[in-house]
């Protein structure tokens, strides 16, 4: 178990609000050194304060994580500020349309799979070798439950970023193995986050095609949500020495809203060629 993160450096994306937030102060209050990242630079400097005045360490790099030359400028910055990174967190995430494809907004349907899912592969591109070269590091992704549920009307963007995220997380888990370095994915919860809020907006106003998210958005309003804390928690469980076999999951909050489903198992069978 990992009792503190002294000499770690934590890179989190989404840190500006929400989970992302959340995570970011739990590394630091552990010890790491985190660098919140994020479009918004407002939220990025109140995330910073937050970590600052319960004494944790944090530096605030406002960036869109879905351009590769932003990216390139980040890790620059990172490593010149703080040397290598040990500990990355895909936070960063965007619902996108609630709409038919045949009615989508093509622009904000390529915004979503840029956010959710290129973002992630540039920041692994950028800091994966830096954790090879140190024999450690752990990355971990946010995805959700919606990748496994079954396919349905007006979540194509949302639900086809994610499905292609644990697919890119498994890959780079694969080249990972035996490295010291491990890659995950982890379904946060139902948690009430200005996600949750932005979908209740949106699907107010429309038919009976959207009476599947208005009857979640009441479910997690009724219940309150997951605790967000829940999903941090398990972030810094990753961390642990206990957790360094675990590479290529799907992981789920202990005691969620939402009861675990099967995801992939740890064997897919022998292609015939080999």
């Amino acid at each position: 178990m990992i009792a503190s993160l002294k000499g770690k450096v934590a890179v989190v994306t989404g840190a500006g609000r929400g989970l992302g937030r959340q995570t970011a102060i739990h590394l630091a209050a552990h010890g790491a050194e985190v660098v919140a990242v994020s479009r918004n630079a407002e939220q990025l400097e109140e995330t910073v304060q937050a970590i600052k005045q319960t004494g944790g360490a944090a530096l605030a790099i406002p960036a869109d994580v879905s351009r590769l030359e932003a990216v390139e400028v980040l890790k620059e910055k990172v490593e010149q500020r703080h040397g290598l990174v040990s500990i990355l967190v895909n936070a960063a995430g965007v619902f996108g349309p609630i709409q038919l494809v045949k009615d989508s907004d093509p622009q904000r349907w390529i915004e979503t799979t840029a956010v959710n899912l290129f973002g992630p592969y540039l920041t692994c591109r950028a800091f994966v070798g830096g954790m090879i070269q140190e024999r450690w590091g752990r990355i971990i992704n946010f995805t959700s439950a919606a990748s496994l549920h079954p396919p349905g009307p007006l979540n194509s963007a949302y639900g086809t970023s994610k499905v292609a995220l644990n697919q890119f997380t498994r890959h780079l888990a694969a080249e990972l193995e035996g490295t010291g370095v491990t890659a995950n994915v982890l379904h946060p919860g139902d948690v009430k986050t200005e996600m949750w809020a932005s979908i209740r907006t949106e699907a107010e106003g429309m038919g009976p095609e959207a009476d599947g998210y208005r009857k979640w958005v009441q479910w997690v309003e009724q219940t309150g949500g997951d605790d967000p804390q829940r999903a941090s928690d398990l972030v810094f469980r990753l961390l642990s020495d206990e957790a360094a076999s675990v590479n290529g999951r799907f992981l789920w909050i202990e005691g969620g809203l939402q009861s675990p489903i099967p995801s992939w198992s740890d064997s897919s069978g022998v292609q015939p060629w080999h």
